[in-house]
């Protein structure tokens, strides 16, 4: 026999996940303002990975295949 739903339970789950996601953004936050108070170049996740999507692009041949 199946059990039936615990629905306190699974919105505890609910609210740890959507918890845990504002802290790491908050954390994300924190080490930004930290990195620009020091001086350091922000660090832009987006811009690195167009960046080395553009190096591996480049190293292949013209048609986008890798060069042999």
């Amino acid at each position: 026999m199946a059990f039936k739903p615990n629905y306190n339970q699974q919105r505890a789950e609910r609210n740890r996940a959507k918890q845990a996601k504002k802290d790491e953004k908050q954390r994300e936050r924190e080490e930004e303002v930290a990195r620009r108070k020091a001086g350091l170049p922000p660090l832009d996740t987006a811009v690195s990975d167009a960046v080395a999507e553009d190096v591996e692009l480049n190293e292949g041949g013209h048609d986008g295949t890798a060069a042999a």
